[in-house]
């Protein structure tokens, strides 16, 4: 049956022609979409985005098995970034605690974030291959249990060792996570769903710096929240033992395809990386931004607030939990609004915004000024962040949403790893006369400009970037099991048995001599 949308050219081929087409669709209202019908012939068209729905109209498209998939998912990110900000926002207890300076704290959150690539390639892989839950029980673990040993670090050195392993471990959480949350959600409520998933990661930030606040300002108080952390990720690990796999595994299992050899898995992860190779360079670009982003306008934050302000640590954590509430409100806020505007636009009107925001974000010097300018530009931060989640997804090869997302982010958080360190080296070496004329540490300042910085590459990165929204990636089988190929494209020789079959046999068949 012939579409009734206007045929579009095809998708450019090389690097040049293909930033060129993003660049000029970017500017265009409807949206180029390659279409395969059921002969897996494809071709491109011109699609009008669909309205604006409801959000409580989208939660009802969900039903309880979708919601709890979604859930252990948001959980399980939400549990990650609450270990994680535990020492960020910890950096001068632990600087008293093993009597060094800040910056060599951070030395620490460099080392986590470094190691977060590995962990996402090995949990990653594994969970395209032999499921989403079993990795992740592992994963959330084997965080909980090194949250505990950091409490038992007694020297500086033995610290940095254990969070060198935590970062392994932690990497492999994020791509498991928004695999199994995503795909069971309607393509038209995923826009929003990735918003409110993404901002897990400031939902654990906002549980970490209560806690702080909560337990107190005193040196060894930071051993109160790591332990809060470590039954966190533990009670979501067990929680996630009592669900099933995800639907395409259980689907694949029921059609017969119990065992996936490692022969045809690593055949099609290199089928894949030969052809997807430039999407793989592109995302690891952008979310080295988007890393950059987030960790250079959060990280050394309360320490600015302690040190450049004058702040308490009540104080300080109170404006911090205001500023990740602002985090939560535009990821799901720009993300739902992604869904019509598109992915691109939105992230990069967010960018532009948060830009402008940066002078009433450093030159505060109350808490509720600083409470509210912070709110209102991680807003625009986590709301360009709250798209990547269905963005990295969308363009994932569909066989790989576990590993392809996760290691992409990761290998941007790996190349961004240093950027909380830089912050604090370039701050703790020069200063600025405040209000009152009295030389403090330059924290706002350095994070000011590179914020800017960061937020133009953004933009200008994402214009010539792909977007492939509504992308139907459930559809599509795991990797090593094949795709099948209608009768049109392939047919038996003696013209008996299965009129289908899977790539692999195809390919038998062809290679077999008459």
């Amino acid at each position: 049956m012939a579409s009734p949308n206007e045929p579009a050219d095809p998708i450019a081929k090389g690097v040049i022609p293909t930033a060129k087409q993003n660049l000029s669709d970017l500017l265009k209202w409807k949206q180029r979409v390659e279409v395969t019908n059921d002969y897996r012939e494809s071709s491109c068209e011109w699609q009008t985005p669909e309205p604006l729905k409801n959000p409580i109209s989208l939660f009802a498209q969900l039903g309880a098995r979708d919601w709890v998939f979604f859930i252990c998912g948001l959980l399980a990110w939400t549990a990650d970034a609450f270990d994680f900000h535990a020492l960020s926002i910890q950096t001068v207890k632990f600087a008293a605690y093993y009597k060094t300076t800040n910056t060599n704290i951070t030395t620490a959150l460099t080392l986590t974030l470094l190691l977060r690539s590995v962990g996402a390639a090995f949990f990653g892989l594994a969970g395209d291959r032999f499921g989403r839950k079993w990795p992740m029980v592992v994963n959330m673990f084997a965080v909980g249990l090194l949250q505990i040993a950091t409490i038992y670090s007694r020297t500086f050195h033995h610290f940095l060792a254990v969070r060198s392993l935590f970062g392994l471990f932690m990497g492999g959480v994020y791509g498991n996570a928004i695999a199994m949350a995503l795909e069971h959600c309607p393509v038209n409520a995923r826009g929003l769903m990735s918003g409110i998933l993404q901002q897990g990661y400031s939902l654990g930030y906002v549980l970490a710096a209560s806690a702080n606040l909560g337990i107190g300002g005193s040196t060894n108080s930071w051993k109160k929240v790591f332990w809060i952390g470590a039954g966190f990720s533990i009670g979501v690990g067990i929680i996630r033992i009592f669900f099933p796999e995800s639907k395409q595994f259980l689907e694949a299992k029921k059609n017969g395809q119990k065992k996936i050899t490692a022969h045809a898995f690593w055949r099609d992860t290199r089928g894949m990386l030969a052809q997807e190779w430039k999407i793989c360079v592109y995302c690891v670009i952008m979310m080295t931004w988007f890393n950059f982003y987030s960790h250079t306008s959060q990280d050394s934050y309360t320490t600015f607030m302690l040190q450049s302000k004058g702040l308490k640590n009540a104080a300080a954590s109170r404006a911090s939990i205001w500023m990740k509430t602002g985090s939560i409100f535009g990821g799901f806020t720009v993300g739902y609004l992604s869904q019509f505007f598109g992915r691109r636009r939105a992230i990069i009107t967010s960018a532009i915004i948060s830009c402008f925001l940066i002078p009433a974000w450093i030159l505060p010097k109350s808490e509720r000024s600083l409470s509210a300018s912070g709110f209102m530009l991680q807003f625009f931060v986590q709301g360009a962040w709250g798209i990547i989640p269905i963005h990295l997804n969308e363009l994932s090869p569909p066989a790989f949403r576990s590993s392809f997302p996760g290691l992409t982010y990761q290998l941007g958080n790996m190349i961004s790893s240093p950027s909380t360190q830089i912050v604090n080296a370039i701050a703790e070496k020069h200063f600025v006369q405040d209000a009152g004329g009295k030389h403090v540490k330059a924290y706002g300042p350095v994070m000011g400009v590179a914020t800017a910085i960061i937020a133009v590459g953004i933009a200008c990165t994402v214009a010539v970037g792909p977007e492939k929204r509504g992308r139907k990636f459930e559809e599509a089988p795991i990797a090593g099991v094949g795709a099948i190929i209608p009768p049109k494209d392939i047919e038996m020789a003696d013209g008996v048995g299965e009129k289908t079959l899977h790539a692999e046999q195809a390919d038998e068949i062809r290679e077999t001599p008459p």
